[in-house]
């Protein structure tokens, strides 16, 4: 049996993420074709990678993690500072200071690349999870006859640094998540001679929401246990402004202001690292269980997501997969190409057409709302179920 790597930059249960969480799903539908043991860090959280888990081996959902320790945490102002100059000096065609870039935005762990270089013989494949941090950007150049890069790439400013010219250049192969990625990515570093393919994920939602009856059961228990009494947007994820999230709630607070009359309110589900504005209808209840997610999303008349920066969406897929269509940001191309192509979502760009939305989605028929609901779960069960997905990746290991 192969033996295959995951590099991700953290690891858990408890880790708030998409691309973590991406990488966790890979790692348990690819360990009944492989021998999978994960590389990561101590880290739990991405803004200071402080520990959290102990350095060392240990069994998450029946998948061998191996930890290696963050040498030294991320200060948040010193690398805001750094962030800023890095931008300039790219600009410039200053080029000396994005590796220092990499290393300051962490999570800073040689003792993983170390492993990597020393162990690679040990290993058929090496599977790197985003492009972004020092675990790919540094880990990756080690084993680049065997690896596989699932970038979940979008057009931010750091990519542009040229330490990631070497990182889109040299893998075995590429896996991209929506067919939006692969054209960015191809079309800024002219790749398209390696080896790729558009895998998506599959998107599986718990057993009891398959079933109506069961569905709203968990629907009542969850708004019963945090006191939802309206209808509700939902969003679900990480809640800080790289994800737009402070003009999320901005553009809530205006819609309410000019339509006092909707009882809608907002339920947000997530780890923040903002200050939640004080509103009697946005509902902010912190990191909660998985059962507890699907049961709030399940519940949403509509799931929101603000996100400018999206390579795929997993948040946005799973609530369609239950029939509760999307509203995006359609400044964001992969989340307007899952709105194009579904039918089972809407987007804007502005808080005008946010608000234009909002007024059409919850004043539509039922008939209408029945139509954009089915429209999302068909979506998904085209487009991403697992059983092909696993078949095509498969297929590229070798």
């Amino acid at each position: 049996m192969k033996k295959i790597a995951i590099i991700n930059q953290r690891y858990g249960l408890e880790v708030n993420g998409g691309s973590e969480y991406y990488a966790r799903l890979l790692a348990e539908h690819l360990d009944k074709y492989y021998d999978i043991e994960v590389l990561t860090t101590t880290a739990l959280n991405y803004d200071t990678w402080e520990p959290y888990y102990a350095a060392g081996e240990e069994t998450v959902n029946g998948i061998k993690v191996r930890r290696f320790p963050v040498e030294r945490p991320r200060r948040v102002l010193k690398f805001r500072i750094i962030n800023k100059l890095a931008e300039l000096f790219c600009r410039l065609g200053i080029h000396w200071m994005d590796r220092y870039w990499v290393k300051e935005q962490g999570p800073f762990v040689p003792e993983l690349v170390s492993f990597i270089r020393e162990h690679l013989d040990e290993y058929d494949t090496f599977i790197f999870v985003t492009y972004l941090y020092y675990t790919t950007a540094m880990g990756l150049p080690e084993a680049k006859e065997k690896a596989i890069l699932v970038p979940t790439a979008h057009d931010e400013s750091c990519i542009y640094f040229p330490v990631y010219k070497e990182i889109f250049n040299s893998p075995r192969g590429i896996v991209y998540l929506t067919e939006e990625e692969k054209t960015f990515v191809q079309g800024k570093f002219r790749n398209e001679m390696i080896l790729h393919d558009v895998l998506g994920v599959g998107i599986d939602i718990p057993e009891n929401l398959k079933e109506e009856s069961g569905k709203k059961k968990a629907v009542s228990d969850f708004c019963k246990k945090y006191r939802i009494e309206k209808e509700y947007l939902i969003y679900a994820g990480r809640v800080d402004s790289g994800k737009k999230c402070d003009e999320m709630f901005a553009f809530f607070q205006k819609y309410k202001e000019l339509h006092r009359e909707d009882a809608i309110q907002l339920v947000v589900i997530g780890k923040s690292v903002l200050n939640i504005p004080e509103h009697p209808d946005i509902d902010y209840l912190g990191f909660v269980s998985e059962e507890d997610k699907y049961a709030g999303i399940a519940g949403a008349k509509y799931l929101w997501l603000p996100s400018l920066y999206e390579s795929l969406s997993i948040a946005l897929l799973e609530g369609m997969a239950l029939g509760v269509p999307g509203i995006v940001n359609g400044n964001c191309e992969v989340l307007k190409g899952h709105c194009k192509k579904s039918g089972g979502a809407v987007y804007y760009h502005d808080f005008k057409e946010f608000e234009h939305c909002m007024q059409r989605l919850l004043y539509m028929t039922e008939d209408d709302y029945a139509n954009i609901r089915q429209k999302a779960k068909d979506y998904v069960e085209k487009n991403y179920q697992w059983e092909s997905i696993e078949e095509k990746l498969v297929r590229m290991i070798g």
